[in-house]
């Protein structure tokens, strides 16, 4: 079975490290105001891998929080994806020459999935959807608006377009700590070949033990981002679980 990552999330506000609740941009907790110092305490802390989110692009549709992503791929040697307002070929390919390892395609995937295969054929292996679903519906434009079309279906566009992962957000659960939708991502994962990322109210170390049970194996891992930061989680140890070297402490 395949190790699986845990992707420390930072998201960006105005420059700021921040965590919102349920999505909502005016329930945000400042958490560091220096987004590069937090990556490389990431990187630090023994993470393999950065999950980065321009909140004000992904409501503006178009990069905000530019010049403090580009801070942090100069605090990192981590690789990093980056999401939020990125809807075209142009913005996909300046950021990828900027050294992002992976690009995340939410809104645009939803509106022109023809681009996403489009950008997986010029960028191979670089290029992740996002998934943001509320209700069990998809939502878009920074989750403020839902679209009548299912979580399924929505992945079933791009079976076999060379997508690296999807990255799957239960809205309802993001921020509030109140554990992963398992079933929910678990089913996605088994229904379609890409890897997928869960996302969304990671809580605790149970989270981190649920990765590594049998049915979870087609996961490519969960992001973390207020237990992580609130100290919910204890890096090390969740690090530990997920390279098979103990059990954690909650299961």
């Amino acid at each position: 079975m395949a190790r699986k990552i845990l992707f420390p999330a930072i998201d960006l506000k105005d420059g700021q490290c921040v965590r919102l609740k349920l999505g909502d941009m005016d329930q945000a907790t400042i958490y560091n105001d220096s987004p590069a110092a937090q990556a490389a305490e990431f990187e630090n802390a023994g993470f393999e891998w950065l999950h980065v989110v321009d909140l004000n692009g992904a409501f503006e549709g178009q990069s905000v929080n530019g010049a403090a992503v580009e801070e942090i791929l100069k605090a990192t040697k981590n690789p990093v994806q980056l999401g939020g307002g990125i809807r075209n070929l142009d913005h996909i390919e300046s950021w990828l020459s900027k050294g992002l390892s992976r690009v995340i395609l939410g809104t645009v995937a939803v509106r022109d999935p023809d681009l996403v295969v489009e950008a997986c054929k010029k960028f191979p292996g670089k290029i992740a959807v996002g998934i943001d679903a509320k209700g069990g519906k998809v939502a878009v434009e920074g989750w403020a608006e839902a679209y009548e079309l299912g979580i399924m279906e929505m992945a079933e566009r791009f079976e076999g377009a060379g997508v690296a992962a999807i990255i799957y957000t239960d809205i309802d659960r993001d921020g509030v700590l109140t554990g992963i939708n398992w079933e929910s991502t678990i089913a996605l994962a088994d229904h379609v070949s890409i890897p997928v990322i869960a996302s969304g109210g990671l809580a605790s170390m149970a989270d981190i033990v649920r990765m590594t049970m049998p049915d979870a194996q087609k996961l490519e891992g969960a992001i973390s981002g207020r237990a992580l930061y609130d100290g919910r989680i204890d890096p090390a140890e969740a690090l530990r679980v997920l390279r098979g070297e103990g059990r954690g402490s909650e299961v």
